[in-house]
């Protein structure tokens, strides 16, 4: 019955995909919905994007091993990063009414720095998107009785093929259906979790010290490791095409402040759950987190809930990652096919040619996810590795564009190199304790400034 009722439900998807198609004419209505999204669908896309794998398998696990310190990356840096979004970018961004963040780039850049800073931006959407395809083959494996691979490879055709077909509007009508499907889902396994326990002051009480700890040790390491943990995502996210993209699909400017306002405040809400339910786990049924702890609530379900619930519990899962997986793959799609493909084209295409080179970026991109999530099946990581590129990267450049029209090409391209070779070094040598992309950023903070130093000196000495 668990077996049918997931193969119904990607079916079902995949006829919600089709269906939104019929709204696709053009590479606008494909990349951004035409502009002409309904501040409810796209509420519950900005929630949807971020409720995904890392805060139902890695926030939960994190929470158990470490508590609230281990969670501040995300869910706790994911809102972080709405509200920064909301609050003093989202206007700014949807008065630019392009269709990426590499078309700001082109403008005040160049074309050069499009490319190369586009590129950037699809590499770690690659990582964010096979964080999801892992998601998704674990619970294909734990419900199907098939391989890990067999059950990602599944998971990535259905969420491709969805994408492909309706782009954003695929994207954001089931993004809308399935955020209803995570809260009720959610709610009904924590009602009954709770009612296992004898209440909620059992899992409370049965937290420890170490696990309500939110602040760190009193020594300049371990703070400057928790501001970077806020910064992971919390920084890291805001240059990021995804969210750029669903705030540029809204009807309007304010619908677009509002949405990523009230998506914010959804996902603390509900991003709070797994670690309630994972708590409750522990005290329900310690064996359950023995083993790999990304496992422990799908094993719950499955031995102590009734068939319907399973039922529920699962598809609120699929419903989760398939949302965040689908724009994990649209928005590196319309980087590629905007910021590379077209600039490569020797003569102007059409817009029916670059709708279908956008669809077949989807298809490349879900590949490159697929073949990654082979390689690497912890979905924490990969998810922080991937954030943590558009914060040594991007995120100065983009700032200083947004908001200054910053236009020196040398100060972008430097910032860019040297905020990504410092990380790198941090992070393959191990140099100190503190978190590598620290450094990082402040070595993208220092490459703008000398980038702009240099200029200066040449163009005097020029003249």
């Amino acid at each position: 019955m668990l077996q049918l009722s997931i193969v119904i439900y990607f079916l079902v998807t995949l006829g919600v995909g089709f269906y939104a198609s019929r709204r696709v004419n053009n590479a606008g209505d494909f990349i951004n919905a035409g502009r002409n999204l309904h501040p409810a669908l796209n509420t519950a896309a900005l929630f949807a994007l971020w409720f995904g794998s890392e805060t139902v398998f890695g926030a939960s696990s994190e929470f158990a091993s470490h508590g609230f310190i281990g969670v501040i990356e995300d869910p706790l840096g994911g809102v972080l990063c709405l509200l920064l979004v909301g609050l003093f970018f989202s206007r700014r961004l949807y008065a630019l009414n392009v269709y990426t963040i590499g078309d700001l780039f082109r403008k005040n850049y160049g074309p050069k720095i499009e490319m190369f800073s586009s590129a950037l931006m699809i590499v770690s959407f690659v990582g964010y998107a096979a964080a999801q395809v892992v998601a998704l083959g674990l619970i294909s494996q734990s419900l199907m009785d098939i391989s890990l691979q067999n059950g990602m490879l599944i998971s990535i055709s259905v969420v491709v093929l969805y994408t492909f077909t309706g782009g954003m509007w695929a994207v954001s009508v089931t993004d809308f259906i399935q955020s209803i499907l995570i809260v009720v889902g959610l709610m009904v396994v924590a009602w009954y979790v709770t009612d296992i326990t004898g209440g909620i002051l059992p899992i409370a009480n049965s937290l420890t010290p170490e696990q309500t700890r939110f602040f760190p040790e009193n020594n300049s390491v371990s703070w400057l490791n928790w501001l970077s943990a806020w910064m992971v995502l919390g920084f890291g996210s805001i240059a990021s095409q995804d969210i750029f993209q669903r705030i540029n699909s809204a009807r309007s400017n304010s619908a677009a402040f509002y949405s990523t306002i009230f998506g914010a405040i959804l996902y603390l809400i509900f991003s709070m759950l797994p670690l309630y339910l994972i708590t409750a786990t522990k005290l329900i049924d310690p064996s359950l987190m023995q083993g790999d702890l990304q496992l422990a609530l799908p094993r719950l379900v499955l031995m102590n809930m009734p068939m319907w619930v399973q039922i529920l519990f699962f598809g609120s899962l699929l419903s989760a990652i398939m949302s965040t997986c689908s724009g994990a793959l649209l928005a590196p799609a319309s980087l590629l096919s905007e910021n590379i493909i077209k600039p490569l084209q020797q003569k102007i295409i059409n817009d029916k040619r670059f709708l279908l080179y956008t669809r077949l970026s989807v298809i490349i991109i879900g590949l490159s996810a697929y073949f990654l999530a082979l390689s690497s099946q912890n979905i924490f990581d990969l998810v922080g590795e991937s954030s943590v590129i558009g914060l040594v990267t991007i995120f100065i450049p983009f700032v200083a564009t947004l908001f200054f029209g910053h236009t020196n090409k040398l100060a972008a391209i430097s910032s860019m190199l040297l905020g990504t070779i410092v990380y790198i070094i941090f992070r393959v040598f191990t140099i100190s304790e503190i978190n590598p992309l620290f450094p990082g950023f402040i070595a993208s903070i220092a490459g703008l400034g000398l980038g702009q130093v240099i200029s200066v000196f040449i163009n005097k000495k020029g003249s």
